[in-house]
């Protein structure tokens, strides 16, 4: 998949988190569903977090803001982008992620407003990937130094996997 068919894909599955935005009832957005896990609210407010941080990373590898190195991607991160798809299993939220963006309940309002965020982010930085170096890395805390183009799949296959997860949250949901 090229840079702007990853784009495309990323604003595809954007709009599928928007529209879903407005069916979830807004009584039940911030409700931790039975038997634990992430409320609607806390998937929102991770995946648009961990979309924000990703274009950073991409940004600084982008504008060569990084120490270039051959060092590349775990084999977890080779096999993610492979791939396109997180393993079949579920895991955690690597713990220096967790603690430097904890997940927190977040209203509808500042869920749109972070997709909004996020698409005016990759509206400013995908036309400069083309001229972006593959030598140009930042660390991902599982996947390893990823580049700039690196960086934009992630989001996409990261975006992908937790429209999963608002299935799962929907389903607990509905059982109560």
């Amino acid at each position: 998949m090229n840079i702007g068919e990853t784009r495309k894909k990323i604003e595809e599955v954007l709009d599928i988190y928007r529209s879903t935005l407005d069916t979830i009832p807004d009584d039940l957005f911030m409700v931790k569903p039975p038997g634990g896990g992430w409320s609607y609210s806390e998937v929102y407010c991770h995946i648009l977090q961990a979309n924000l941080g990703s274009t950073i990373a991409l940004e600084k590898c982008t504008f060569n803001n990084c120490v270039p190195t051959n060092k590349g991607r775990t084999f977890i991160g080779l096999m993610v982008l492979s791939f396109g798809r997180f393993p079949p299993f579920r895991v955690k939220t690597p713990k220096e992620l967790a603690e430097r963006s904890p997940v927190r309940n977040i209203s509808k309002e500042e869920a749109r407003n972070l997709i909004i965020k996020c698409r005016k982010r990759l509206e400013q930085l995908v036309p400069l990937l083309r001229d972006s170096s593959k030598h140009k890395r930042i660390r991902h805390p599982r996947l390893g130094m990823l580049n700039a183009k690196q960086w934009l799949k992630f989001i996409l296959i990261h975006s992908e996997h937790h429209l999963k997860q608002l299935d799962r949250v929907e389903k607990k949901l509905q059982s109560r």
